[in-house]
């Protein structure tokens, strides 16, 4: 009986509102998310109280197992379930700001994942977890790691590469074979480089009346890699490092992938043996940056200004070898070829701005780029409306 009331008085506070999202206007619907996010935060504080108290008084295997059968979980969520549980008892600050529904719970998830790693600064964490999404925390959280570790960050290189997994299998459910692998940033974004490379290669040969998939394409590219490398040849990709030169004592500080992941400086040193150096001043209207409308793709230069500046798709964050470069005021209504009228997208948000009426937009404080759907709903394709919307500018910008 005592286990049915708890139940019971638990799962009425969870009544979802009567209201139908489709009859709800704009704002409604996104302040129901916000509450969403807070509830789930709460939710996931009581679960970790939860899993905390089961290994507490019956040990951790006994916690994985109550999670298992519980919430139907796999071996591997169990087993991070209590992981989490058992740091965030030690993370009092991150604990009650997931308990008052205050930050998301895969924030707090990263939070006790790194204290487990080394140091932290747990109030700085918590507050920026208040306030920025998932993907910029992360980047965040592991620009502190390497601030705070006494190596210049090498040891979270080292336990990266000491991370780094490949898996192949027959799918069981459609008989496809997967291919899945984790890297350390540097020999990743390597291996990104060389298949966005192919992949490029590959669109330029195809048909445009029977283009394949981005995706299909990247398979492709994979595929031809490994099955029909050049011999002897390695492919010429080139991997952007990125570092801020201090004039004050004459040496480079700050190194870091073109998405901002940091990276040691010996490992820069290291990059830099067989790599080419190009020093750009990104403040000066430079002839290579600002093309005007001499020409309608932008150049290597360009592009690798967008990668330092963008830091991957400015819709969704997806790294700078998966983009091309955007005109915001497109090339066919007179917009230049300048760094200040293009940013990075992929493909997938590329079609999102000319077939769904997408917006780039630019943050007057951050002044940093976004993508934003049109206020009212975007014309049918194949409708007058819709063709007037496009003005021609699929293939232009």
């Amino acid at each position: 009986m005592a286990n049915r009331a708890v139940t019971r008085d638990f799962e009425a506070t969870l009544k979802l509102p009567a209201a139908d999202p489709e009859d709800m206007s704009g704002d409604q619907r996104r302040a129901s998310l916000a509450s969403v996010r807070r509830v789930e935060a709460r939710l996931a504080g009581w679960k970790t109280r939860l899993i905390g108290a089961e290994r507490d008084q019956h040990g951790v295997g006994a916690a994985e197992m109550a999670v298992r059968e519980e919430l139907r979980a796999s071996k591997r969520e169990a087993k991070r379930d209590v992981e989490t549980a058992t740091s965030l008892s030690g993370l009092t600050e991150t604990w009650r700001a997931l308990e008052a529904g205050e930050i998301p719970q895969k924030h707090a998830w990263l939070i006790a994942k790194a204290s487990s790693e080394g140091p932290i600064d747990e109030t700085a964490l918590t507050e920026a977890a208040r306030h920025q999404p998932y993907d910029q925390f992360a980047r965040t959280l592991r620009q502190q790691q390497r601030e705070l570790a006494e190596d210049d960050g090498q040891s979270i290189l080292d336990r990266q590469c000491e991370k780094r997994r490949a898996n192949m299998f027959e799918s069981r459910e459609d008989g496809m074979f997967v291919v899945s692998g984790e890297f350390d940033p540097i020999i990743g974004n390597r291996i990104a480089l060389a298949i966005s490379d192919k992949e490029r290669e590959l669109w330029r040969k195809e048909d445009p009346k029977s283009r394949r998939t981005p995706q299909q394409r990247m398979a492709d590219a994979l595929a031809e890699l490994i099955l029909e490398p050049k011999s002897g040849q390695p492919p010429r990709t080139a991997l952007l490092v990125i570092a801020d030169y201090d004039a004050v004592h004459q040496e480079l500080v700050n190194a870091r992938l073109c998405d901002g992941t940091p990276i040691p400086l010996g490992e820069m040193r290291r990059l830099a043996c067989d790599a080419d150096i190009l020093p750009a001043v990104f403040r000066a209207k430079t002839q290579r940056l600002w093309l005007g409308r001499k020409r309608r793709i932008a150049t290597e230069a360009q592009r690798v200004a967008l990668a330092l500046r963008d830091k991957g798709c400015v819709g969704c964050d997806a790294n700078p070898a998966w983009c091309q470069a955007h005109h915001i005021q497109p090339w066919s209504w007179g917009g230049p070829t300048n760094l200040d009228n293009l940013v990075l997208v992929c493909a997938r948000c590329h079609h999102n701005i000319h077939n769904d009426g997408w917006e780039v937009v630019k943050c007057p404080t951050t002044r940093r780029y976004d993508l934003r759907p049109p206020s009212e709903p975007f014309p049918d394709e194949g409708t007058i409306s819709y063709r007037s919307s496009q003005r021609n500018s699929v293939l232009l910008s």
